[in-house]
């Protein structure tokens, strides 16, 4: 029985550098080389980054890729890596865009995988299954695949497929069956939301008995305007074994050693299958020598507590938002309470302190231990933190227009968005906004005040769930024998915007463990007025808490874009119209 010492390369691509994503692909084939690997694989659109949207339709990007792809192949055997067979996702096209008036029915831009091999590209595929749902628009961008590509690498024949082939039952998978391979090869930009990693290995169980084959399943790492990817590459045999399996959220090289099974001849004149073509190639015989001495062995990673994946996933996001858009550092107003906080925190796990500014913006409705709050976390984390007192320019407002009520709360917070973006302008900084997925929610955020900012952290963030990771955060810097970062009086003490004598959250909103599951519901899941009622929640509260989320739906479309965490997020996921008259009314 064949032995094959796979290398999964979960890296962190960026979109739009094909010059740089190119280099990443001959750094890890490198790696991979290194540690005996006889077969490469990289994630999906690589050589692009993923996903590129609108700039599949400039031909000449579509170019650049194509370009890239055949001077990769080139550089990898110029750096005498030219017998290790590397699978690379690549953009590809052949025929004009789709939506362009010379275009092509059957043709047009490709989402590929190439196998290079010999300094040359070996072998093609266009990925088959495509996705058109949540954040996914492929059916907008790429034309469908109608045949699966058979390569026969080490006396195994192996299988390419691409992300959602390995979604959606039949097609590749199945076809892969009928054409008797022993190895299938799936790369990937999975991009991550709660309790994903749960699916998967389920998901690659059932694709493993459909095709009858072991599966390689590599996915990227690294965040990408709202998404974030985060790896949990795995390896399982044609019995559903899981065999190794990647950290998540980290870049790895999980390189291991698979048994298979020989490859057999083809049957004359094989047929297609579940509408596809079998197109078999064969690599060059020259391939790296079979291991030897000690098996590899890529280990298993466990899974962690789930405020924990949340919280490297905000980290990540946060991270490569800011280092691949070039910001040399953030700034965020911290008023002492839990948003600001965690937001904090999470900037200084991402960027480290000194790249991360805190300002306290004092009102004379701004509590003595929410400004105390705000010192104490920006101690304990050492960012640099910085005292704004707005109360004088409110007053400069105040003294020429006749203001009151909720617009005088309002002023305040936009006074604080005005300081937050001048320190923006005059030093550069990143603004990063505060707001909740629950205070997005229901329209609970003053415009161009507290929602001003490029990013926001929390955005997909429920307020329950805040809570849960702030204590999360303390806990885990306990075990390690750190300094929590977040005061326990931020945690503690009932939210506020302090925008008025005594003001609560609570004074305007349900309590967040009664809205939290309404929201969720009526936001994640799509429940009416009747599926919530028929879930217990109060017919009253449910109709005030609908009315809330179906007039903020401008407040909503303004937001910065922030880390997509949760099944449906606001903005790619959640599309919803502005001008709206449908209301779920009791």
């Amino acid at each position: 029985m064949p032995t094959l010492r796979l290398a999964l390369c979960q890296v962190d691509p960026t979109v739009g550098d094909i010059a740089g994503n190119a280099d990443l692909v001959r750094v890890w084939t490198r790696k991979a080389a290194d540690a005996g690997a006889q077969l490469a694989l990289f994630p999906e659109l690589m050589l692009t980054g993923y996903p590129v949207e609108d700039l599949v339709f400039r031909r000449s990007f579509v170019a650049a890729s194509r370009a890239a792809l055949h001077r990769l192949a080139a550089d990898l055997a110029a750096d005498g890596l030219g017998d290790l067979p590397v699978l690379v996702g690549y953009l590809d096209a052949d025929g004009p865009p789709q939506v362009s008036a010379d275009a092509e029915p059957g043709r047009g831009a490709r989402n590929a995988a190439a196998l290079l091999h010999g300094g040359a590209v070996v072998a093609t595929y266009f990925k088959h299954h495509l996705p058109n749902y949540g954040v996914f628009d492929e059916d907008r961008y790429f034309v469908s695949g109608d045949a699966l590509t058979v390569v026969r690498i080490g006396g195994v024949d192996v299988a390419l497929t691409i992300c959602e082939d390995l979604w959606q039952a039949g097609g590749p998978f199945a076809v892969a069956r009928h054409a008797g391979v022993g190895l299938v090869l799936n790369i990937n930009g999975s991009p991550y939301e709660l309790n994903k990693d749960d699916i998967r290995l389920p998901l690659v169980r059932r694709r493993a008995a459909e095709a009858g084959a072991a599966i390689a399943y590599v996915n990227m790492v690294g965040g990408q305007d709202e998404l974030v990817y985060d790896g949990d590459s795995m390896i399982v045999d044609a019995t559903g074994t899981l065999l190794a399996r990647a950290p998540q959220f980290v870049e790895h090289l999980l390189v291991h050693d698979v048994d298979l099974p020989p490859a057999k001849e083809p049957v004359d004149g094989e047929q297609a299958a579940d509408g596809m073509r079998i197109v078999r190639a064969k690599v060059s015989d020259i391939l790296p020598p079979a291991p030897v001495g000690e098996v590899a062995v890529g280990g298993i990673i466990a899974p962690v507590a789930d405020e924990a994946e949340v919280w490297q996933a905000l980290v990540v996001g946060l991270r490569d938002y800011v280092n691949k858009n070039r910001f040399p550092s953030v700034v965020l107003g911290l008023s002492g309470g839990i948003d600001s906080a965690v937001v904090a925190a999470l900037a200084v796990d991402a960027l480290g302190p000194d790249r991360v500014v805190g300002v306290s913006l004092p009102s004379q409705h701004s509590s003595e231990h929410s400004r105390a709050d705000a010192e104490e976390l920006a101690k304990r984390t050492g960012l640099d933190f910085r005292i704004e007192p707005i109360q004088p320019m409110v007053d400069t407002f105040l003294a020429n227009m006749s203001l009151s009520g909720v617009t005088v709360e309002n002023l305040q917070a936009r006074v604080r968005g005005v300081i937050l973006m001048a320190l923006s302008n005059q030093e550069g900084h990143l603004v990063l906004t505060t707001g909740n997925k629950s205070e997005l929610a229901v329209g609970y955020s003053t415009l161009y005040g507290d929602s001003v900012g490029g990013y926001n952290p929390v955005k997909d963030v429920w307020k329950t769930l805040i809570w849960r990771l702030a204590k999360w955060r303390n806990a885990d810097a306990e075990r390690r024998g750190e300094t929590p970062p977040i005061p326990e009086s931020s945690i503690g003490k009932p939210p506020s915007a302090e925008l008025s004598p005594g003001q609560l959250d609570s004074d305007s909103l349900p309590e967040y463990d009664v809205l939290d599951p309404i929201l969720i519901g009526y936001v994640d899941g799509d429940l009416g007025r009747e599926g919530l009622v028929a879930s217990g929640h109060d017919p009253a509260i449910v109709d005030r808490v609908l009315r809330m989320v179906d007039t903020a739906e401008y407040k909503r479309r303004q937001s910065a874009p922030g880390t997509k965490i949760s099944i449906k997020a606001f903005g790619r996921d959640r599309r919803l119209p502005i001008t709206n008259r449908w209301r779920e009314d009791g």
